[in-house]
């Protein structure tokens, strides 16, 4: 080969390489809950597998979030996200645990729904804005906040959703961008009106737009907005009961579809349009957990009243898809374990295999693909109720407990505990990964955690 040829070859062959990317590159991002596509995986990153909030071994730093609330943070670049509920008391009574009882917490007081932004190296709070302020029009458990739902970001928008007080957009500076009154959003329990869970679906960005799922009592829906002047684009009314689950978009063979979970309308609908692609009924008759994508398969689970199952869908299911009695699968179900969901916490598929950690405790995994079972304990040894959600980095599944006693278990086939991490403080927020640092919300505080 002549010498210019060779020389423009290799050329070729290194700007190739450079541009590239890895498999695994890690992202500085976590746009929604549970993190890119809801998985609640971290491709990349490697955050500390012990830290120390006493000795301050592994803690960057540790912002005092002011008010009551659930929402999980989010990241982008180098800013990280929150949303609180700030009332005049100032110890807003929370009650955690495995308990039966559902009574309310009268709150006839001025509140403030906020959005907080903080720096990401350091927790210093860069700006903070008040979405609403006012009292709340439905009243919560005393599990529960005002302000449940977590926030989205896409580097130039953030959207907070605060229920029956409303959607809201910001840029990166903190400048409300525009707000949506979707109405009175009365997430209670559907047979007996006088419980009142407050809302917990989160928002969703994706390209142009903002999804939300609205499952309530006096008529559920999921619409989508225009994120730059929140101008509804399409709504599609659904035959549901109140939900708390968050729903997913996800794009395979040119067909981009937004997922939800449900009891009577599990379903997939045109992320465009709104049309409905496929639909399912049954599982448990109060649905909280996330849907997302695993190897080809939709993973969704709820549970409550007589069932609580897993269901492995084909991300091609179209029409009817409900399974019949006695079925475990058909064309569009790849398998299903009829009893073994969860309750309130998402599942997570890592790698191989699916992890099924319920709100008692109780760890299952399985073969994604198969459904297999491989392996059933409990994660802390000991009755631990659970409300946030696992998400996993660097070969480590991070499961958190109501208690704050965050645990650190290896991936793969055989259960090993690797750690145990005391936060301090009670913890029902799923935690953001990002690159280096896990970001834990407890009842008080944000914790950035990293090496």
């Amino acid at each position: 080969m002549p010498a210019r040829q060779s020389r423009l070859a290799s050329l070729l062959v290194a700007a190739v390489l450079t541009a590239a990317p890895t498999a695994r590159a890690a992202s500085p991002h976590w746009s929604s809950f549970r993190g890119p596509n809801a998985r609640g995986v971290a491709e990349g990153a490697t955050p500390p597998t012990t830290w120390n909030v006493e000795t301050g071994e592994n803690i960057k730093w540790k912002t005092p979030i002011p008010g009551l609330a659930h929402s999980s943070p989010v990241v982008w670049g180098d800013r990280v996200v929150v949303t609180s509920a700030v009332s005049e008391d100032p110890d807003p009574y929370l009650r955690v645990g495995m308990y039966g009882e559902s009574p309310d917490h009268p709150e006839e007081m001025i509140h403030h729904w906020r959005v907080y932004c903080l720096e990401r190296n350091t927790g210093k709070i860069l700006w903070e804005q008040t979405a609403h302020s006012g009292i709340p029009q439905v009243k919560r458990h005393i599990k529960s906040t005002h302000a449940n739902s977590s926030p989205a970001i896409d580097g130039k928008h953030i959207v907070a959703f605060f229920g029956s007080e409303g959607l809201y957009c910001y840029d990166l500076d903190g400048k409300r961008l525009w707000k949506k009154d979707l109405g009175y959003l009365d997430a209670g329990a559907f047979n007996a009106a006088e419980i009142q869970w407050a809302f917990g679906s989160s928002p969703i960005i994706h390209k142009d737009r903002v999804i939300a799922l609205c499952d309530v009592n006096n008529q559920s829906f999921i619409a989508a907005f225009d994120i730059e002047s929140g101008k509804e684009l399409w709504r599609s009314l659904r035959d549901e009961v109140p939900t708390w689950g968050t729903p997913t978009v996800h794009e395979s063979d040119g067909r981009i579809q937004v997922i939800c979970n449900g009891w009577k309308h599990i379903g997939g609908y045109d992320t465009l349009t709104g049309e409905e692609l496929w639909r399912m009924t049954g599982g448990g008759d109060v649905p909280v957990p996330t849907p997302y994508v695993a190897h080809d398969l939709i993973f969704i689970t709820n549970a409550h009243g007589r069932m609580r199952p897993i269901y492995a869908i084909r991300v091609n299911a179209q029409g009817d898809i409900t399974l019949k009695d006695g079925e475990t699968s058909n064309g569009y179900v790849a398998w299903c374990r009829p009893r073994r969901g969860s309750y309130i916490p998402t599942t997570i598929v890592y790698e191989d295999h699916l992890y099924v950690g319920d709100d008692r405790g109780i760890l299952t995994c399985y073969k994604a693909i198969t459904g297999e079972q491989v392996y059933r304990t409990r994660i802390g040894g000991r009755g631990e109720a659970y409300s946030a959600s696992p998400v996993a980095a660097d070969g480590k599944i991070y499961f958190t407990p109501e208690d704050g006693e965050i645990h650190v278990v290896k991936a793969g086939p055989e259960f090993e505990l690797l750690a145990t991490n005391s936060m301090g403080e009670v913890c029902l927020a799923t935690p953001a990964i990002s690159e280096g640092m896990i970001f834990v919300r407890t009842r008080s505080h944000l914790f950035g955690i990293g090496k």
